[in-house]
């Protein structure tokens, strides 16, 4: 992709990235109007579907596999790449733009074919939603802090968009529920977290390749982590109540939810998910164990290295006082 394809249009979840110069510098409320339509007559319809980057969140893998009728591990692979997610090193996927056109491979001159589950990303234009609840606070021992969510939104005006010339007036509050956007941030509230949280932190300390796998594949792939939970010693591992057993049995969406927990409580230490208390004690005993080993294994090295020294200053007549 060249860098006049990418200019202006590039963006990361939510659009976040845009090109600055294309954001309206005014904070606007959910009561704020617009002015905005977006439907086959436009000019432009379908230009803003090409040399865009669309990050996926775990809600849109969701309900693109399932509206394909195809796994979420055929899904990744035949219509998205790797990208990391906001300025992270953690692990994400993005729609595989058609190398002809350099399109999403969802549109069609008609409009998209899978506009009922178009992603999140998708939904939000042309109004972004800047959320600085996004870091958090820490207290003087770095734990985060709960604090109120500053929440404002701004306008998104591109040159080539001929949706802003449409006669469509909108409040912020009523364009964002007609494109499903409420329901998309509730879906994607505990993954965007996660991000945040991370993001947070900065690069200083990076997630182990461990982890790394781990987010991944529980933000990618349900049914691979259905497994990791029901077919590994997970359940032998954590405190889970029957009735959340029950749930995310059968439930994508109580499970996509648990793995946010999940996460959560893995990668960053948050409440949610206790480990057994025997298991605890045996992790302890087993730590201790290799404490022990570890220390005998240094004591027994020190004295064969003791006892090498001491055969090879006898061998060349050097006799200690």
């Amino acid at each position: 992709m060249s860098s006049e394809e990418k200019s202006g249009k590039e963006q990361t979840i939510f659009g976040k990235e845009k090109n600055p110069s294309s954001v309206e510098p005014k904070k606007l409320t959910l009561d704020s109007h617009l002015k905005f339509r977006c439907h086959p007559g436009v000019r432009c319809f379908t230009a803003c579907c090409g040399g865009i980057k669309i990050v996926l969140t775990p809600y849109d893998i969701l309900t693109l596999a399932k509206r394909l009728e195809i796994p979420a591990h055929e899904f990744l692979e035949q219509y998205t790449m790797p990208t990391y997610l906001e300025k992270t090193d953690m692990p994400g996927v993005m729609i595989k733009l058609q190398e002809d056109d350099n399109k999403c491979p969802f549109v069609t001159p008609g409009g998209c074919t899978v506009y009922k589950d178009r992603p999140t990303a998708c939904r939000y234009y042309p109004v972004g939603m800047a959320d600085f609840h996004e870091g958090g606070t820490r207290d003087a021992n770095g734990i985060e802090l709960e604090s109120a969510e500053e929440k404002f939104y701004f306008i998104v005006r591109e040159d080539h968009c001929k949706g802003f010339e449409e006669d469509k007036e909108w409040t912020v509050r009523e364009w964002r529920a007609d494109q499903g956007v409420d329901i998309r941030d509730e879906m994607n509230r505990g993954w965007l977290r996660l991000v945040m949280r991370r993001k947070s932190f900065g690069l200083q300390a990076s997630l182990s390749e461990q982890a790394k796998r781990m987010f991944f594949m529980a933000s990618t792939d349900l049914a691979t982590f259905r497994k990791f939970v029901f077919e590994s010693s997970f359940l032998d591992i954590y405190e889970i109540d029957e009735e959340t057993i029950k749930k995310i049995k059968k439930d994508d969406i109580e499970l996509m939810f648990f793995s946010f927990k999940y996460l959560a409580a893995t990668l960053f230490g948050a409440d949610g998910l206790k480990i057994k208390p025997e298991k605890v004690k045996e992790k302890v005993i087993q730590m201790k164990k290799q404490q022990d080993e570890a220390v005998l294994k240094s004591v027994k090295e020190y004295e064969e290295l003791k006892a090498e020294t001491a055969r090879a200053r006898k061998a060349t007549g050097v006799v200690e006082k």
